[in-house]
């Protein structure tokens, strides 16, 4: 049983949770980490999720992502989903979220992480993800055209190539 802890409008924490499935409450909020990972060579890691998955089975998807669970943040979240889903451990307690959206039932913060990984030392498949790759934007495009990879906004994967070496949304020279 996967325990969330629930937010108010203003992101702020309250003292409830729920159990992941059950219906929200009214005027509660959960929070979603999406950890993307690039390479030196502008590549997006990506990953399949396992066919059973409730949401988009057999789908192909940015490099990690998944509900913080109650007690934790948002950088310990995004810390474990990376290692439950990859086998990767990295470090997040002093960075902040790149982007942080919102969506109709929680907060969705989005880190970009920039290291080499070689596939075959993944820890992959496991019980979420059944395979990975290196994929440059052109190729995540045409998977989204094919209906391969989760249908995201394809101007969300442009900004999160562009944003990899910074935050924000201005350029720095």
């Amino acid at each position: 049983m996967e325990l969330w802890d629930l937010y108010d409008k203003h992101r702020r924490l309250t003292e409830q949770t729920m159990v992941r499935g059950d219906a929200m409450i009214k005027d509660t909020y959960h929070l979603v980490i999406h950890v993307v990972i690039f390479n030196s060579k502008n590549q997006m890691l990506i990953q399949k999720r396992k066919y059973d998955k409730v949401s988009n089975p057999n789908m192909w998807d940015i490099s990690v992502g998944g509900s913080v669970t109650a007690g934790e943040t948002s950088q310990t979240g995004a810390m474990r989903e990376t290692e439950e889903e990859l086998g990767l451990q990295i470090d997040l307690h002093n960075q902040l979220p790149h982007l942080s959206m919102t969506f109709e039932r929680g907060y969705d913060d989005i880190y970009i992480v920039n290291r080499e990984a070689e596939i075959n030392e993944l820890a992959v498949p496991n019980d979420e993800v059944s395979d990975a790759k290196w994929a440059t934007i052109d190729e995540i495009y045409e998977m989204i055209d094919d209906r391969t990879f989760i249908n995201y906004r394809k101007s969300l994967i442009q900004l999160l190539f562009d944003m990899r070496y910074q935050y924000g949304g201005v350029i720095r020279d």
